[in-house]
């Protein structure tokens, strides 16, 4: 780091010694971690400019069609655009998705049927489908379970792995088993992401055992972090959000749905109607900012991820807990810091939104808020709102206390937030 820059940071911030010194000490440790990733940037750069170019798109796509929006040709390239990328039959891509939770629902409920069973097997799913599905009583309002679907889960085992004996098991002894939830990211758990090739290996168990059922994976996060993805290795059906890795820090809006075309189309009807599906829905104009944020999302995904590794090193250095560590290899943008301290964990948070481009001066409290059970804190100074690629960093209130930071549009950005948040929190110990 420059004596200029630190002067800055020292004068601007308030970044003490102590905290520099931490900075340098990360900054060499996760040298070989970057040049990891940059590797996996540069492949799925050319994979992306690919797509674009097989699929022929031109200014002509950027299309701002309204009213039904039948023959909307930028909407109906970009889904194109989206099944090359993910190596499958077909993708629905739009912005009438308003978040990633929205577009898992449509696919949950567009290929579940009253009686079909849905089975979660990396144990409880991230909070804000826990409506969706009706986990608990007096919560069920147009649930899946007010529709007669059954849900159950698998936990995951001692070690922390998605627990192969039990889906036997269940397989083996439940015929109403239709969709298998596969989580790839961590959600507000302490566990490591799935990894492409654990994703593989679990959905190859689970076609040998139930070729039929299909293997639905929640990709929120995980986009662009591997050169595969989901459906490179036998994914019927995968889901995610326009405003976290795909998007590019630029997408304004939106999620996406791909895999097989059976199921898409299913989906698709959920979206909007059985016999409308994807050839409806006009795009307000926004087809440029969706396919310039897919061509940028390969090195923000990877800006981001940076940013994590960075911020595992530091905080462990620290001494804290931190998962996944600087050194794993990881398939999501997600660090998780535990804290054991309820104003550490608010502080971390304070600090990141401190160090936010937009709305710096605000500070965040914990608070009721739609689609979870806990208070939570949500730090997002973002130019997006909501848009975890950007930097930003929540957490549910409740014991151990664990933040969860994720984004970070560039890794210079990143750094900086965590540097703010690390020294809020040395100033009150």
């Amino acid at each position: 780091m420059l004596d200029i820059t630190k002067e800055f940071l020292k004068n601007k911030y308030k970044i003490n010694d102590t905290v520099l010194k931490l900075y340098n000490d990360a900054m060499t440790d996760v040298e070989d971690e970057f040049k990891y990733y940059d590797n996996i940037r540069e492949y799925n750069q050319l994979k992306v400019l690919n797509a674009l170019q097989e699929e022929r798109i031109s200014d002509a796509h950027f299309t701002n069609s309204t009213g039904y929006g039948y023959g909307d040709i930028g909407r109906d390239a970009l889904d194109k655009v989206y099944a090359r990328i993910f190596n499958c039959e077909s993708s629905l891509v739009r912005p009438h998705f308003v978040n990633g939770t929205h577009a898992i629902g449509a696919a949950l409920f567009g290929n579940l049927r009253p009686k079909d069973t849905m089975l979660s097997i990396c144990g409880t799913p991230y909070d804000t489908l826990h409506n969706i599905i009706g986990i608990k009583e007096g919560k069920n309002i147009g649930s899946l379970r007010e529709y007669g679907i059954i849900y159950k889960q698998v936990d995951l085992n001692n070690e922390g792995k998605v627990d192969l004996i039990a889906i036997k098991k269940q397989l083996e002894e439940d015929d109403t088993i239709k969709l298998i939830h596969i989580q790839r990211s961590t959600g507000y758990g302490w566990r490591n992401s799935l990894m492409i090739s654990e994703i593989r290996d679990i959905i190859k168990f689970i076609k040998n055992i139930k070729p039929n059922v299909i293997c639905f994976v929640d990709n929120c996060y995980g986009e662009f972090i591997d050169k595969l993805e989901p459906t490179d290795v036998g994914a019927d059906l995968i889901a995610g959000s326009l405003i976290k890795n795909i998007g590019g820090g630029i997408a304004p809006t939106g999620g996406y749905i791909a895999g097989k075309e059976k199921y898409v189309e299913q989906a698709a009807y959920r979206l909007t109607i059985p016999g409308i599906g994807g050839e409806c829905g006009s795009t307000f104009g926004v087809m440029r900012l969706l396919y310039q944020g897919l061509f940028f999302a390969p090195h923000v995904a990877i800006e981001a991820v940076k940013g994590a590794i960075f911020c595992s090193r530091i905080m462990e250095l620290a001494g804290f807990e931190v998962l996944p560590k600087y050194n794993d290899k990881r398939s999501d943008i997600i660090q998780a810091i535990k804290f054991n301290d309820k104003n550490k964990l608010i502080n971390f948070c304070k600090g990141i939104q401190a160090g936010s481009p937009i709305d710096s001066f605000v500070q965040c409290e914990p608070w009721d808020m739609p689609g979870y059970d806990d208070q939570v804190i949500m730090a997002a100074g973002a130019f997006i709102q909501g848009a975890s690629i950007e930097l930003s960093a929540d957490a549910p209130i409740r014991e151990p206390y664990i933040a969860y930071l994720q984004g970070g549009l560039t890794f210079d950005h990143a750094k900086t937030g965590i540097l703010i948040s690390l020294a809020k929190i040395l100033e009150q110990i």
